[in-house]
């Protein structure tokens, strides 16, 4: 089989040439309308809608929006940080941060401080069956038992942090700690045995389990392990990221996880750049116990440097911020989803689903089938604990700190706003379509706004009236380049309606294009594909062309991913520009000539161009200064309606065809002075050759090759019987002369 050229071909006949010429035409297909496109912009995935603003509004696991659960707000808390929550007989504990204080919210809301600890922090809280509290404070951790009258340290782990509490075999007390990572089991009387020494820096999390196993995950190595019985420990899985921070179980056996790289962890695995001083040491050990690890509550997102470990994310760390686990009963883990941007605090299983507590926007999911649903959307940052309730779940959120719960009702009304869109440049807006369903007794109404800042501003226009209909007019929604939209969905005690997708139209303002360069290459230099090879394809210039004076070189479909490279063709000249458009059109290009000197009408030289550069063989031009116009314009036709163009001028540039010259000869002894000049371009080669030997270069008098006009000096024996003299100017002219006899 014969390898098919893909260079430049012989043009064979006319006949070929049009049979071409219509075969391009089909492939391209026809020129885009005279009128600017209509666009539409279509939200119909859960990532596009969760970028909005949900009140009262849930995102399922397909990206619908409906009417969510009711969500109660029991109290507002008011400490610095809420880091634990557990379940009361008479409501829920929690504990705080930066005043180590435990608090009894009741059903109603009432706050009582049941206790102050002397560490600032309060990781761990636990209730026992008979309801007494047990606090774990951090960091110098100790935990408590508080009583009626008064709080006791019911056990010292001498261990930096308490970071976990659960109920243990026979009712004693599993303590999970750092920077050790160590798991106590603590009895009644507060005798207590390491049960579990990880070697990792944190034991972060624990779950007990039914059977008498317990599930632990580590922070720094982000390591599950379980607890049999017996006293065997066994790894279930490492994970790329470096802390395991939950752990809930369902009623079938199989447990989840939930595990993080992220700069907003509780924990911080940092290690400090240098070692302390003396005056450091004794202060840590003094206050953390000598831990290297040094914890803190992270409420930013920011990175701390490239250099840095910023809470749990290593630098350059590219995996997702957060994954849930499921370990099944046999021990086997799978990944069941993640998430990109939430960091995950918390989970718990309740009403036949997994619930997932992330930050730092303070949302609450649920899973279904795997996939998460939006279940609310908090003004608080970070959703810390979840707790079983009735129907619940109840949850407790950080930045600030507040405790909401979950009524089991659905919301009568919501409102969800879109993220603000960009039209990309100024544009009048056609209709909104969207699909769902709005079963009786419910309704699904719009509005709009716009304007043109990024960030919704004053000076953006008024939200338009209400509207509703399954195709919903943007005629009263003023030209702009952002706009929002707004559903509210509305049911009277009946089933929610749903939204699915959205499509909004638009036309943007049909803008010119811009061209941002237009250069002319050296002499010669010429721009092919990548891949084109002269040592097995045919490179010769097309037919000239019988509407114009150029010869060309056959250009190929224009790809926006086409790689160029340069390569030499003499007498070649190109030129190449760079230009884009505002609307993103398709751009057409002509070319224009003219002498740089004169006045006279701009010469057609190349029409309808679609690639960026341009080469022509330079030889069908007289020596001399030109300027080249280009000319862009955004329809096929410049004729067509609504078009629009730019144009730009080259430099002058230089045609130069004529080879340097030679003035005279003047003979000394051992020696030849030449004198040489170019008409329109400065020499840049002088070399001479003794007999055929090898080309030597020849001295300017004053020193530099660089001029028109050089005198030239060569060192010469007495005799020689054959003296040859190259020159080359700056347009690559090339021209020999042979001195063998005096004069030129």
């Amino acid at each position: 089989m014969k390898r098919r050229s893909r260079g430049v071909h012989r043009l064979i006949t006319d006949f070929r040439w049009l049979g071409l010429a219509v075969l391009v035409l089909a492939l391209v297909g026809p020129a885009r309308p005279a009128e600017a496109e209509v666009r539409i912009y279509s939200m119909q995935s859960r990532a596009a809608f969760l970028a909005g603003t949900l009140d009262g509004i849930g995102v399922d696991s397909l990206g619908t929006l409906r009417l969510a659960d009711q969500v109660e707000r029991l109290t507002e808390v008011n400490e610095p940080f809420l880091l634990s929550a557990a379940s009361h007989p008479d409501g829920w504990v929690v504990g705080t941060g930066n005043g180590g204080r435990v608090l009894l919210i009741d059903r109603q809301g009432e706050t009582t401080v049941l206790f102050e600890a002397e560490e600032p922090e309060i990781f761990a809280v636990w209730v026992a069956e008979d309801g007494a509290v047990f606090a774990g404070s951090s960091p110098n951790g100790k935990v408590y038992r508080l009583g009626e009258d008064e709080a006791i340290v019911f056990f010292d782990p001498e261990q930096t942090y308490i970071w976990d509490l659960e109920r243990g075999p026979g009712g004693s007390l599993l303590v999970a700690t750092g920077t050790d990572g160590k798991l106590f089991k603590v009895e009644a009387d507060g005798q207590a045995e390491v049960l579990f020494d990880s070697q990792d820096t944190h034991l972060r999390s624990l779950k007990a389990l039914p059977n008498g196993q317990v599930l632990m995950g580590t922070a720094g190595e982000g390591l599950i392990l379980r607890l049999d019985p017996d006293g065997t420990v066994r790894t279930l899985y490492d994970a790329a990221q470096p802390e395991v921070v939950a752990f809930a179980a369902d009623p079938d056996g199989d447990c989840y996880a939930a595990v993080l790289a992220s700069e907003a962890s509780l924990v911080s695995l940092h290690q400090p750049a240098e070692e302390p001083s003396e005056e450091d040491e004794s202060s840590s050990e003094e206050g953390n116990d000598g831990g290297e690890v040094t914890v803190q509550i992270t409420v930013s997102a920011e990175s701390g440097g490239e250099s840095e470990m910023v809470g749990t994310r290593p630098s350059g760390f590219q995996g997702p911020r957060s994954e849930i686990l499921r370990i099944s009963s046999q021990g086997l883990v799978q990944s069941l989803t993640a998430f990109e941007e939430e960091t995950v605090y918390s989970v718990a299983w309740q009403r036949g689903r997994l619930w997932v507590g992330t930050g730092l926007e303070g949302k609450v999911f649920s899973l279904s089938d795997g996939k998460p649903v939006l279940e609310k959307d908090v003004d608080e940052r970070q959703v810390v604990v979840l707790l079983e309730d009735d129907p619940g779940p109840a949850f407790a959120t950080t930045n600030a700190a507040a405790l909401y719960r979950i009524s089991g009702r659905t919301e009568r009304r919501g409102v969800y706003t879109s993220p603000t869109l960009d039209a990309q440049q100024f544009a009048t807006f056609g209709n909104l379509r969207w699909q769902g369903k709005v079963p009786q007794g419910s309704q699904v109404r719009f509005s709009f706004r716009s304007g043109m800042s990024s960030d919704p501003d004053r000076t953006w226009s008024d939200w338009t009236p209400w509207q509703v209909g399954m195709e919903v007019s943007l005629a009263q929604l003023p030209a702009g380049r952002y706009f929002r939209w707004r559903a509210e969905l509305e049911a009277d005690g009946g089933p929610s309606p749903s939204l699915s997708e959205i499509q909004i139209s638009y036309k943007q303002t049909n803008l010119p294009p811009r061209i941002d360069s237009l250069t002319v290459m050296e002499p010669g230099q010429v721009l092919v594909p990548a891949n084109f090879n002269p040592a097995q394809q045919v490179y010769e210039p097309v037919h000239p062309d019988r509407q114009g004076i150029f010869t060309v070189l056959e250009a190929e479909t224009p790809s926006e991913n086409r790689r160029l490279k340069t390569l030499w063709k003499r007498g070649y000249r190109t030129l190449r520009w760079k230009s884009e458009d505002p609307n993103e059109d398709d751009l057409f290009f002509d070319l224009e000539f003219r002498r740089a000197d004169g006045n006279e009408s701009w010469l057609p030289m190349a029409k309808d161009l679609r690639d960026s550069h341009h080469s022509f063989d330079a030889t069908a031009l007289p020596d001399g200064r030109y300027r080249f116009r280009l000319s862009v314009r955004d329809r096929i036709r410049s004729e067509e309606s609504g078009v629009q163009r730019s144009e730009e001028i080259s430099e002058p540039v230089l045609v130069d065809h004529g080879v340097p010259e030679l003035v005279g000869v003047k003979r000394q002894a051992e020696s030849l002075e030449v004198q040489v000049e170019d008409r329109w371009s400065p020499l840049r080669r002088a070399e001479f050759s003794l007999d055929a030997g090898e080309w030597l270069p020849a001295r300017p008098v004053d020193g530099l090759l660089d001029g028109q006009n050089e005198r030239l000096l060569m060192d010469l024996p007495a005799s020689g019987n054959l003296v040859l003299l190259r020159l080359m100017d700056a347009a690559f002219n090339v021209v020999t002369f042979d001195l063998s006899q005096d004069g030129p």
